[in-house]
């Protein structure tokens, strides 16, 4: 798998020790890439990982031409009012940067988050750049991984939801060369970007490279959508079952700014099976 250009794989179970259950759920699914959670999803505890399971995992995965994703709490939010919210999210971060390192990861995805009161506004970007920065500087020195910042779904004083708000985001932290972008179909569709329109997909992915530049872009979530263009609601389904479409996703799969970036499926699934089909769905699309 080593080598392939816009390798697909899907977000992939660790319950059960991180080797033991993400490389056979990957060799069922066919997976390319994978993606993991290193702490619970809705949680803050930040466990310290087994030094044995890391290194069977990162063993596995460099074996198999695997690349590694973490994507990190959804709790994670340095826009919020809440003091404690933001300093536990700083800790989150630095923990899923330390345990990444740990398992080879290239990135660490975070929501870019929401100041949730239109009067906490600009204070929720000043906390965004005093964050993130020490965070930043600190991976870069360590030689990685990445931050990649992923837009939302929209609604609720989000920071960024579409791709135009990365600007602003970016220029918070002064467009810091540690900072990526995570770019998530569902989202965008939810924010308003119709993807479904012929050229939708397209004219998306070309505003986010003029925004954020040709070499951002470093990973990418495929995921179809259950509900309307502009819903704000973030319900995935399966590639090419949900109101986005197949042809969105083979306009994706084409674009000259997906070249080599990873495509993660996060997508209903029973067991191994739904990212299975979704994943060869997407390799079939692909040029």
């Amino acid at each position: 798998m080593a080598g392939t250009d816009r390798p697909v794989g899907s977000h992939t179970p660790t319950s059960g020790g991180l080797a033991k259950a993400a490389l056979p759920y990957a060799d069922a699914a066919g997976s390319e890439v994978v993606q993991v959670y290193v702490s619970n999803s809705r949680g803050w505890a930040l466990p310290p990982g087994d030094p044995a399971q890391d290194a069977r995992f990162t063993e596995g995965c460099a074996a198999r031409g695997i690349p590694v994703f973490i994507h990190a709490s959804l709790l994670v939010n340095l826009g919020s009012p809440t003091p404690a919210t933001v300093t536990r999210s700083v800790e989150t971060l630095d923990h899923a940067l330390r345990r990444g390192r740990a398992i080879g990861a290239r990135g660490v995805v975070f929501h870019a988050g929401s100041s949730v009161d239109a009067a906490h506004d600009a204070a929720a970007m000043r906390q965004v750049r005093e964050s993130l920065l020490p965070l930043l500087d600190a991976a870069a020195a360590a030689g990685g991984p990445m931050l990649l910042v992923e837009p939302s779904a929209g609604g609720g004083r989000s920071l960024a939801s579409r791709v135009e708000h990365l600007g602003p985001y970016l220029d918070a932290v002064d467009r810091h060369p540690g900072l990526g972008v995570c770019f998530d179909t569902c989202h965008a569709w939810a924010a308003g970007h119709d993807l479904a329109a012929e050229g939708g997909m397209t004219a998306t992915l070309d505003t986010l490279v003029a925004t954020v530049g040709a070499d951002r872009l470093r990973l990418v979530h495929a995921n179809d959508s259950k509900d309307l263009c502009g819903s704000t609601r973030d319900r995935h389904e399966n590639i090419g079952k949900g109101t986005i479409g197949e042809p969105a996703f083979a306009e994706l799969m084409t674009h000259p700014a997906t070249a080599g970036v990873p495509v993660v499926v996060e997508t209903p699934t029973e067991k191994h099976v739904g990212h299975a089909a979704d994943i060869a769905t997407l390799r079939r699309l692909r040029p």
